[in-house]
């Protein structure tokens, strides 16, 4: 009883200082060993239960995130944690049925391909996209998440459950030594294999600058305030004045989304006094533009290109149900390879992989963010740079503002909240990058393998039946099958 109580309560704390807006990469390996190693001690009911339990405290660290945010329905924000705590209850569950039945390889990978495969099918039609829970808290240790450019970001989710399943594979009351041998070797394997290609990836990485390029954000939050109002002239004026200050050499400076709202009358004298700065300070100035018409409303990025050519106007394709907003579906690009997005287009792979694969190097990112979730959606925005082989700008609003390369470096942040001062900036050069990546060329191909593994799984809890004796914490020996499975031990 002891041991039901202690496991989901340390599951939960490590989950939620794991995971989260301020993760401790560390916690988020160890946090679901210990529901892990109680399976084999506990009921399938109890095991899914207590699971389910333990992942649900943990991401109470967001539950006033999603209780709060306007940008996700809370219908949907409380999916979000009761789908995710079903699916880690899921996963541990299918865990300890493959471990009862002797398939100690199965049981270390097959429930992370579960909760991959699961995830990627709820994400498909989640209409506010995804942002990783796994792999957005190590996102800060790169060499990690260099295998993102080949699988996608599904990659890290998988490894970071890889690693806690197969130890208590290893584990299992009862397994047999070879069993145990051979899921221990593969299960380190595949680890130190992502290990060393992200070491070998970040050894290649060229930092040879390409452009400077800059985000700047103002520290109140203002959601696009009118353009023809005495604020909205202010913060325009004010945001000359910054860009004027900027240091020589920028090419690109990124403002948040929504800086401003402008209608038809105003749009074009809003932008004016930005479109002088851009022209006499040769810099690409991109900002987002809440435009209202007599139609309908756009959500733009509008890169204002040096030398004072005409605006450019990136429509934002994706955002939550029930905004009116017009959808775009077409790349927009600034001067030299610089594609434009919108916040949340960056929670889907489109448009950022079609952006890598037309030859983008750089992503200008105009961002909103709300209270406590800045860094983590940044980090997301991060993680599309690494899948797809680009720079991000990601210019929030209210949040981190910050600049990472194509092998999700870090290499400039500046947090909106918890300063005096009335505007932060980041700034930072920025290389060309590798070019499109595996995963830009190929999509999702390691989702749809995590599929046909869990369904591999499934499929086995009704062909190979649980062995006599091995009960909860059973003892009965197995011998590995030459094919690679376990079977159970005769005579």
């Amino acid at each position: 009883m002891v041991l039901r109580i202690a496991a989901p309560l340390l599951s939960a704390v490590l989950f939620y200082f794991g995971t989260g807006f301020a993760p401790i990469p560390a916690l988020t390996w160890l946090a679901p060993l210990p529901m892990l190693l109680l399976a084999s001690r506990a009921s399938g009911r109890a095991t899914f239960a207590l699971s389910f339990l333990a992942f649900l405290l943990g991401m109470t660290n967001q539950l006033n995130f999603f209780l709060r945010t306007p940008s996700v329905p809370q219908p949907i924000g409380i999916g979000i944690i009761l789908g995710c705590s079903l699916l880690f209850g899921l996963a541990v569950w299918l865990f300890r049925a493959l471990a009862r039945r002797g398939l100690t390889m199965l049981a270390a990978c097959a429930p992370p391909a579960l909760w991959v495969a699961l995830m990627y099918l709820t994400v498909l039609a989640n209409p506010t996209g995804i942002i990783w829970p796994l792999a957005t808290s190590v996102a800060d240790v790169p060499v990690v998440t260099q295998i993102a450019s080949v699988t996608g970001a599904w990659g890290v989710e998988y490894v970071v459950l890889l690693a806690p399943t197969t130890l208590a594979a290893v584990l299992w009351p009862g397994a047999a030594a070879a069993a145990r041998l051979r899921t221990g070797v593969v299960g380190a394997a595949a680890c130190l294999l992502v290990l060393v290609f992200g070491v070998v990836r970040l050894a290649g990485a060229d930092s040879t600058a390409w452009r400077q390029v800059a985000v700047l954000s103002a520290t109140r939050y203002q959601w696009a305030p009118g353009a023809a109002s005495p604020e909205g002239k202010a913060l325009v004026g004010e945001y000359v004045k910054q860009i004027a200050g900027l240091p020589a050499g920028i090419d690109t400076v990124v403002l948040p989304e929504g800086t401003l709202g402008t209608d038809e009358a105003s749009l074009g004298p809003a932008l004016a006094p930005l479109r002088e700065i851009a022209r006499d300070r040769n810099i690409d100035v991109v900002i987002g533009v809440v435009h209202t018409t007599p139609e309908i409303k756009y959500n733009y990025s509008v890169d204002l290109p040096a030398g004072g050519l005409a605006p450019v106007y990136y429509t934002k394709w994706h955002f939550a149900p029930g905004e009116p907003f017009r959808r775009g579906d077409t790349l927009v690009f600034a001067r030299d390879h610089v594609g434009l997005a919108n916040c949340m287009d960056l929670n889907f792979p489109a448009p950022i992989r079609d952006y890598a694969r037309a030859g983008a190097r750089l992503m200008a990112v105009p961002a909103a963010d709300e209270f406590g979730n800045g860094r983590q959606h940044g980090l997301m925005g991060l993680l599309r740079g690494v899948e797809t082989g680009l720079s991000v700008a990601w210019a929030a609003q209210w949040g981190t503002p910050m600049i990472s390369d194509p092998w999700g470096r870090v290499l400039a942040e500046r947090d909106t909240e918890g300063t005096r001062q009335p505007f932060v900036m980041a700034f930072a050069d920025v290389p060309s990058g590798p070019g499109p990546t595996v995963y830009a060329r190929f999509g999702d191909w390691f989702a749809w393998l995590c599929l046909a593994l869990a369904a591999a799984g499934l499929v086995a809890l009704r062909s190979v039946p649980r062995e006599p004796g091995r009960g909860v914490g059973g003892q009965g020996a197995v011998l590995q099958g030459a094919a690679g499975q376990e079977e159970p031990a005769r005579g």
